[in-house]
């Protein structure tokens, strides 16, 4: 099956682009962040101690996590009750970037993940798919952008659920904490596979983004 690792920063808008170029290439998009944070939120929500990795892996034994995909959007469900708006807001993001440390969870994830490449034609984005997950795909691409654009873009997006509950400054402040802790944890770091081609954003809009990434794809599959 044909496969795209899209890696990147947070902010770098990973799942816009790659939804778009995953429509027009005919394949599924697979969110892994939204199984990350599925597992965090509902971590949150039965307040299981997150800083405790034992704890973490416990609870990972009860949670039942699905994923359907309904005309290629992936929506993300625990047990029966589907989940994929309220695991969007900066408090799982946090406990994600937590928990994503956490060997018990990686392995949790990484049979799911490589699973779905092998059933569909994917388009995968994270933070180690090309370094980990999918060191194999024939295309790799590093996704990327100034830490000020990607915190304007995640400041926009808070807006929009949020208005007025969040400031450009912390937001900001935020994607490079965020950075720090995935390029500096000790599991699966954030990094640029040595195959990757790198597409930096800052100063594209997320069509121009994506025309790249489909005609990467297009190359590709044509060798």
């Amino acid at each position: 099956m044909f496969a795209i690792a899209l890696d990147g920063p947070a902010g770098a808008g990973k799942s816009t682009i790659a939804k778009m170029a995953a429509t027009r290439l005919g394949m599924h998009y697979v969110d892994t962040g939204a199984m990350y944070r599925t597992l965090a939120y509902d971590m949150l929500r039965h307040h299981v101690d997150i800083h405790q990795e034992n704890a973490v892996a416990c609870a990972l034994e009860q949670i039942q996590m699905k994923i359907i995909y309904d005309e290629n959007v992936q929506r993300m469900f625990l047990g029966e009750e589907e989940v994929t708006d309220q695991i969007r807001t900066p408090e799982v993001g946090e406990a994600t970037s937590t928990i994503a440390v956490y060997r018990a969870v990686r392995d949790k994830l990484l049979t799911v993940q490589r699973d779905l490449a092998q059933k569909y034609e994917v388009i995968m984005d994270g933070r180690d798919i090309g370094t980990t997950i999918l060191p194999d795909a024939p295309l790799k691409v590093f996704l990327t952008a100034d830490a000020a654009e990607r915190g304007k873009r995640r400041f926009l997006e808070l807006e929009e659920k949020e208005p007025g509950m969040h400031t450009l400054e912390e937001t900001i402040r935020a994607i490079k904490e965020r950075d720090e802790r995935d390029m500096n944890r000790e599991i699966a770091p954030l990094r640029q596979a040595a195959d990757a081609v790198v597409l930096d954003t800052t100063y594209m809009t997320a069509q121009q983004a994506a025309d790249a990434l489909v005609q990467m794809a297009q190359e590709a599959r044509s060798r």
